[in-house]
């Protein structure tokens, strides 16, 4: 009998996550896994003296990189970068240390067909997040020239969403919970290692890194830009699975690649 209650529950959690997955509209579409998003995984592609670094994108928890970068991959290979996108981690539910590894594999394989020094990373959510321990604990201090995280889950949720998914079908959602072990040791000093240029793009209504505070890093100014979009716009309405897609969001990510350091404090958008 108890048996047959914990397996009830389990359903019924992973119902409930699936649910509210759907609400918070971050599921997948059916059918996009291994489709690339438009400008992106062009092997042949080599960066130019304007944009030496090609650019990697990083999708969030439950994403397809498709989906994830519909319109942010071609905006940044119309501005002149070479792009790449790949999938990792089992729509990113696998335990975060493994997907910085897949993350690591894939960075290599795009300084060997690119020739290029060092790459910039852009991810939204746990993929603004995750490239931090590729940074930190897997060589990519020394790959990784820029690191935008777009609404990233850098010092986990309290939304109990992580908790209920975590418990089903999603370890990197129990990784991305506030205060866990994970976090612990990611965040653990220093935060943000010398090497990268870090930028941290949140804005006040995100939905699901809660709050939206977690998504700040700390360390120099020099090399750790923190912005908060409604400083700049304060009409600006994004929310968490928007942001990516947001035309503010794109202002704010071609400042940070365009320029030496992260993206610049002082910039002024327009606000759409």
């Amino acid at each position: 009998m108890r048996a047959r209650r914990t397996r009830r529950t389990a359903r019924l959690l992973a119902v409930a996550a699936v649910a509210t997955l759907c609400a918070l509209g971050l599921t997948a579409p059916a059918g996009a896994a291994d489709t690339p998003p438009p400008g992106a995984d062009d092997w042949s592609c080599k960066p130019d003296s304007a944009h030496p670094q090609p650019v990697v994108l990083v999708n969030g928890t439950f994403k397809t990189s498709y989906e994830n970068w519909l319109t942010l991959s071609p905006a940044l290979a119309n501005a002149g970068y070479c792009v790449f996108s790949f999938e990792y981690g089992g729509l990113e539910t696998a335990p975060i240390p493994d997907s910085a590894a897949e993350l690591r594999d894939f960075v290599n394989a795009v300084l060997g067909a690119t020739g290029a020094g060092k790459v910039d990373i852009v991810g939204h959510s746990q993929g603004g997040m995750m490239p931090r321990y590729y940074v930190k604990f897997l060589g990519g201090a020394t790959k990784v020239d820029d690191l935008v995280g777009i609404v990233p889950s850098n010092h986990g949720t309290t939304n109990p969403l992580a908790l209920a998914a975590g418990a089903t079908v999603c370890p990197s959602c129990v990784d991305q919970t506030a205060g866990s072990d994970f976090l612990q040791k990611l965040n653990s000093d220093p935060e943000t290692p010398v090497g990268p240029d870090y930028t941290a793009i949140a804005t006040k209504y995100d939905e699901v890194v809660v709050p939206y505070t977690s998504a700040f890093l700390k360390g120099p100014d020099s090399y750790v830009t923190n912005v908060l979009l409604q400083d700049r716009c304060p009409l600006d309405t994004t929310e968490h699975d928007q942001a990516p897609k947001s035309p503010l969001v794109e202002q704010w990510v071609l400042n940070a690649l365009e320029r030496t350091g992260p993206a610049d404090p002082a910039f002024v958008p327009r606000c759409v």
